[in-house]
């Protein structure tokens, strides 16, 4: 029966609608762009899917999936999507609230009696809709180091130490980007559906769609399956990574899939819901409530070499960016994992959509083919995104290194630590994230964070009671400053943290731990 289902739905799915390949002038200028922007930015493997007039006219893989290895990129070839996970949650709500089962203005805390945030007034008034557009009160990326890099909490854990995360701004007042309650949502979806998140994604979106390439988890992905990996540089050197589960923060950012999964996704998005022969995924009253826009976002000029992505209004909508570029409405978003970036960009009026999958860190390469592709169904005047992105991203880099620089230029250099090295040693605990130890061995002082492996490394000393994190996993890129604060008779009364660079990935959040020392043969938390 259900082999005959799901034969009936191929059969009747306009999503499987391919348009005749495109012009062979237009396919070669695509293939130009792709391998010119791979070659640019030191990209391994790229996929690129084009949708117009919902017809998939472009769809193919470039490069390879690791490097060292032959295995080609193709149209189906799996990539993390990282954030672009969050729309796929915001539709899975969108369903249930067409089914009466909820509504957008329910409160969380009457749906979730287990819900609570740091602050009773923002608990009480928290609503579903509230979950998903960054308007919540937290700071950007509050409570990532949860679950990236990878660890060891699940997510009940995280959902019970959200009420220790602090808030940065009052409840509704200002955008910063989170992903913490999208896990609150996908518990939501969990005890409103009775089935897990990642059952309700696969049984209610990826079948009626056939999405058959898509996962919820890369850890559902075999030995063997097309599937890329990731990749990042250590030390200036690129290196493949090993894949990192984000199962505890799914509903956030674990959906794997493909190019050619993503087109019907896509398609379906901009036709509101409409799956075609009388069936729908969603309404068009939750297609209008998906992509309004409910949180206001920083517009700033764009540097001098963007000057085109300049823009009148941006918002945040449930799942989606909104803005406007060259006069036209924009939907997009863009998901990033440590060595894997995406972009996933929707011109709903013009029935135009731009999916760009990358195995390598830098956002610069979807960038420019999203833009460039997208100018050429705009029909907008010649631009080299390519160059122009270059010299962004390069000015953007000087830049960190330059306040890097700037900082290393003030440093005491020859100040001396006020205590003796071991004196620094010990367990210490932040409400919310947990247990981080200082050890001292051979007359130097590591760090190490309980429940992440991948936050382990030494600390060297900076200035006076300041050391910087050096954390073994280079390729992490993060860095930080640790500054110990000594209580009169000289013991460790705190210990605070934040990134060496303002290049950091805003997942590290160490700025927003508070660690405090605890007594050895307390129990681990």
């Amino acid at each position: 029966m259900l082999i005959r289902l799901l034969v009936a739905l191929l059969l009747a799915s306009p999503l499987l609608a391919v348009a005749p390949p495109a012009p062979a002038q237009e396919q070669a200028q695509l293939d130009l762009l792709v391998e010119r922007t791979r070659a640019a930015f030191n990209v391994p493997g790229i996929a690129v899917a084009v949708v117009k007039d919902g017809q998939v006219v472009a769809a193919k893989g470039y490069g390879v999936r690791k490097l060292g290895e032959a295995a080609p990129v193709t149209p189906r070839t799996l990539f993390g999507i990282a954030s672009n996970t969050k729309i796929f949650t915001a539709v899975a709500l969108a369903i249930l609230v067409d089914e009466g089962r909820l509504a957008w203005d329910d409160r969380v805390v009457d749906r979730l009696p287990g819900f609570q945030m740091s602050d009773a007034y923002v608990t009480r008034e928290m609503r579903i809709r509230d979950l998903l557009c960054h308007r919540s009160g937290l700071g950007l990326g509050a409570g990532d180091l949860l679950f990236f890099p990878g660890t060891d909490l699940s997510s009940q854990d995280i959902l019970y130490r959200l009420r220790f995360v602090p808030l940065a701004t009052s409840f509704r007042s200002a955008y910063a980007y989170d992903n913490i309650l999208y896990t609150v949502a996908g518990e939501l979806i969990r005890q409103v559906a009775g089935q897990p998140w990642a059952t309700f994604i696969r049984e209610r979106i990826f079948v009626p769609l056939a999405m058959t390439d898509s996962r919820t988890s890369i850890l559902d992905v075999r030995p063997g399956e097309d599937v890329v990996a990731p990749h990042a540089l250590d030390e200036g050197r690129l290196v493949p990574l090993a894949h990192e589960g984000l199962d505890n923060s799914a509903p956030a950012g674990a959906i794997v899939s493909s190019a050619r999964d993503l087109a019907k996704w896509v398609t379906v998005l901009m036709n509101k819901g409409d799956l075609g022969n009388g069936r729908r995924l969603f309404s068009e009253t939750q297609a209008r409530e998906l992509w309004a826009p409910l949180t206001l976002t920083p517009v700033p000029d764009p540097p001098a070499p963007l000057a085109e992505m300049r823009a009148h209004f941006s918002a945040y909508a449930m799942g989606e960016g909104l803005r406007d570029y060259r006069g036209q409405f924009m939907v997009s978003h863009t998901g990033g994992l440590q060595g894997m970036v995406s972009m996933v960009t929707m011109f709903p009026e013009r029935r135009l959509a731009v999916i760009v999958l990358t195995n390598q860190e830098v956002a610069a390469a979807f960038q420019a083919i999203t833009y460039q592709t997208a100018d050429a169904y705009l029909g907008a005047p010649a631009k080299d995104w390519v160059a122009a992105f270059q010299e962004s991203a390069q000015a953007r880099k000087a830049q960190g290194q330059a306040e890097v620089a700037r900082a290393a230029s003030v440093r005491a250099a020859a100040s001396k630590p006020a205590l003796p090295l071991a004196t620094y040693a010990g367990r210490f605990r932040d409400p919310w994230y947990g247990d981080v130890r200082v050890e001292a061995r051979d007359g130097k002082l590591s760090i190490r964070f309980s429940h992440s492996p991948a936050l382990t490394g030494t600390l060297e000393h900076w200035q006076y009671d300041t050391f910087v994190a050096r954390w073994r996993d280079r390729t992490l890129d993060a860095d930080a400053y640790v500054t110990f604060a000594l209580n009169p008779d000289g013991s460790v009364a705190q210990v605070r943290m934040r990134p060496v660079s303002p290049s950091t990935d805003f997942s590290f959040d160490f700025q927003d731990l508070v660690l405090t020392p605890v007594a050895e043969g307390t129990a681990p938390y």
